[in-house]
């Protein structure tokens, strides 16, 4: 990167003071039409610069989307090969050792939640396919989002938590019309998420309620953990993008998460803001309009 921009920068120095050298020697052939010359010569130039560093930034642009996208690549290749080495270790031992029904049920039980991590490493993957497509279409019911999110809840705070506790607050018999698979990536990630930032034995607070007058449904998820920065709120929802720096990054991740929520939302016509939660954390709160009954 630093070697392409080192030669971006010579070659554009370099074009420039040709470009002036010319406009020298065309003032001093032609001296009557000098005030043209230097006119035009001074708007050609502006235009250069202006196209110059234009087309620097989409390279530098272009740089970052391929480093995300390897990232992306090596992020999802370890997501894969943990859960898979840990199923493959569990059946080995249940292959070459006696275990009581006990260890047996253990392992099993291990063995099921590796397999729903990669279950919804494939959910996100293929949603994100999906999305890439011209004009990507899903399908809306009406569904029952208080079961979904009850159901999403109970499943992570088994499958997803060490020490975490998630604290359900959620209106009852609340429908809206949208896809069950891609809200239930959408609150997925969003618990999920959460789960990932927040220090163990810290609650996280799951919302869901209508605003009948405003004639909208809220659906909020907020955690205790490190909170958002400022300036990453709003690249947070970037395709591959991860906060933090790449090498020094504890937390896993593929960087569609965030991505795809926003994205679903916004074919739902739904809005989906961060902010920052007390005294520690974030909140994420999506709100459906025109669902409220």
């Amino acid at each position: 990167m630093r070697r392409s921009l080192l030669i971006f920068y010579f070659l554009f120095f370099y074009a420039a003071a040709q470009l002036i050298w010319w406009g020298v020697i065309l003032v001093e052939a032609v001296p009557e039409r000098k005030e043209m010359i230097i006119g035009e010569g001074v708007f050609f130039m502006i235009l250069f610069v202006a196209f110059a560093f234009r087309l620097k930034g989409a390279f530098v642009r272009d740089f970052k989307l391929q480093q995300q996208q390897r990232n992306f690549l090596l992020a999802v290749t370890h997501e894969l090969k943990s859960p898979l080495a840990s199923i493959k270790l569990y059946l080995q031992t249940m292959l070459k050792r006696s275990l009581s029904k006990e260890q047996q049920g253990q392992f099993i039980s291990n063995s099921l939640k590796d397999i729903e991590r990669l279950d919804y490493l494939v959910e996100n993957v293929l949603i994100a396919t999906k999305l890439e497509s011209v004009r990507p279409q899903f399908p809306k019911d009406e569904l029952n989002l208080s079961e979904l999110i009850e159901g999403v809840s109970h499943l992570l705070q088994i499958n997803a938590c060490t020490s975490q506790v998630i604290e359900t607050e959620i209106e009852p018999d609340i429908y809206i019309k949208a896809d069950r698979f891609a809200l239930t990536n959408v609150v997925t990630n969003l618990i999920e998420n959460a789960i990932k930032y927040s220090p163990e034995t810290e609650a996280i607070k799951v919302r869901l309620w209508a605003d009948s007058p405003n004639d909208s449904v809220h659906f909020s998820v907020a955690d205790q953990g490190v909170g958002i920065a400022a300036g990453e709120k709003k690249r947070i929802f970037n395709k591959f993008y991860r906060v933090g720096q790449e090498g020094t990054r504890k937390t896993k991740g593929t960087g569609l998460g965030l991505y795809i929520v926003k994205t679903v939302l916004e074919m739902h016509d739904a809005q989906i803001r961060v902010r920052d939660n007390s005294p520690k954390g974030s909140i994420f709160e999506v709100t459906f309009r025109n669902y409220a009954k």
